[in-house]
C-alpha cells in the first residue's frame, strides 16, 4: 500500500479490525520509507458496476460506480444534523449492497439519487430536504415550500397511523 505522506510503496500493516458494521475491515498501517501512520479500509466489492449519468449534451455519460461519492453526499446532506456515524455508515453500505446485488452491470444515477433519498427520508428530514434541494435542482423558494409541505404531510400521516 502506498504511504499517501512520502508515496513510499511498502507498509506494514499493524492493527486489523473489523468495522462496527462488520462490513469492512480496517487496517492501521505504518509506512517502511517515512514512518507515518495511517489507517485504510477494505470492503467487498460483489461486481463491477457502471453508473449512467445525463451528459450536459443529451448524452449519456458512464462512470464506475463510486461508493465515496455518496459518503460524502450523504454527509453533507446531514452536516450539523446530529445522525450518528454509524447510521451513515449502514446506510451507503445498504445502498452500495442494493447496488451490487441488483445483478446489472450498469444502473441509471437516478436510481442511485432516488435510493439516497428514500434512506435520508426515514434517517433526519432536514437532510432529506437538503438533499434533494440539490438532487431535483429547486431553483426558487417556492419548490423548496412545496417540497417541504409535503414531507411535513408524510411525517403527520405517519405520526396519525402510529397512534391509530
Amino acid at each position: 500500500m502506498r504511504c499517501p505522506f512520502c508515496a513510499h510503496d511498502d507498509s506494514q500493516v499493524k492493527d486489523s479490525r473489523p468495522t462496527e458494521d462488520n462490513t469492512a475491515i480496517r487496517r492501521r498501517r505504518q509506512c517502511e520509507g517515512c514512518g507515518a501512520r495511517f489507517t485504510t479500509f477494505e470492503r467487498i466489492q460483489l461486481r463491477e458496476v457502471t453508473v449512467i449519468k445525463s451528459g450536459a449534451n443529451g448524452e449519456p455519460r458512464r462512470e464506475p460506480f463510486d461508493r465515496l461519492k455518496i459518503e460524502q453526499s450523504v454527509a453533507l446532506a446531514t452536516r450539523k444534523r446530529g445522525v450518528a456515524q454509524e447510521r451513515l455508515d449502514r446506510l451507503v453500505s445498504g445502498i452500495q449492497r442494493q447496488v451490487e446485488t441488483a445483478g446489472e452491470s450498469e444502473i441509471e444515477a437516478a436510481r442511485i439519487g432516488e435510493m439516497v433519498m428514500d434512506g435520508l427520508r426515514q434517517l433526519d428530514s432536514v437532510a432529506y430536504i437538503r438533499f434533494a434541494s440539490v438532487y431535483r435542482d429547486f431553483s426558487e423558494a417556492k419548490d423548496f415550500e412545496e417540497f417541504a409541505s409535503a414531507v411535513n404531510d408524510v411525517g403527520a400521516e405517519s405520526s396519525h397511523d402510529k397512534k391509530s
